[in-house]
């Protein structure tokens, strides 16, 4: 099996490092495209690889996976003996409502605080808004782990779907020097140890890629 994933500028592409991550963190084999961002032909550029022109995108073949959540699920489904998912229904299920919540929420986080790999850390106040979602990741965090991290360090013990899920968001609160408490301090220390997530940190370094907007917050 051969499969190549598609990432853009791994300085902000948060949907992208949540689908690198995991692929390395558990030594999938795949060959890796890099486009840049913000540039006249990026659209044109993802455009060749991904029908949605966002990235990333999941080359097996002739089929292609152009979301990070979906990537993950078919993962899991192609590699059923590497634990993408908490083997434990009850865990399994959680899991993939954290992951979903992720996708499809925490919009003012997102803006207020945008991942940058590269950026010095420095406190950012928080709005009300992101404020509320950095209360509701801390619940979300801690009850996980209560309930399933026993057994080891990531929120269901091993690492699985949901911490790549919310890797991006541990870049976030990191950079922008977010009080958080012990328990999730500990995580995200956790998950910045990881060899995956430190590859990704390298090679954010070395781009010579930059968008200002990003770059100025």
């Amino acid at each position: 099996m051969s499969l190549t994933l598609v990432v853009a500028n791994k300085g902000y592409s948060s949907w992208s490092f949540r689908a690198f991550i995991l692929m390395r963190h558990f030594a999938i084999p795949f060959d890796e495209i890099a486009i840049a961002l913000g540039e006249e032909q990026t659209r044109a550029n993802i455009l060749k690889y991904s029908p949605s022109a966002r990235c990333p995108a999941l080359i097996d073949g002739d089929l292609v996976i152009w979301d990070s959540l979906a990537i993950l699920e078919y993962l899991a489904e192609i590699y059923p003996d590497i634990p993408v998912w908490p083997r434990a229904r009850d865990a399994r299920a959680i899991a993939r409502a954290l992951a979903a919540e992720m996708h499809s929420g925490f919009q003012p986080l997102r803006v207020h605080l945008p991942m940058n790999m590269r950026r010095a850390v420095k406190r950012r106040e928080l709005t009300p808004e992101a404020a509320a979602d950095v209360a509701r990741i801390e619940a979300a965090w801690s009850d996980a782990r209560q309930r399933f991290g026993a057994g080891g360090d990531f929120l269901f013990g091993g690492f699985s779907a949901a911490d790549a899920m919310f890797a991006p968001v541990v870049n976030r609160l990191h950079i922008y020097d977010v009080p958080v408490g012990a328990a999730t301090r500990a995580y995200m220390d956790a998950v910045m140890a990881l060899p995956a997530y430190r590859n990704w940190q390298k090679d954010a370094v070395s781009e010579t890629w930059r968008v200002a907007k990003y770059e100025e917050v």
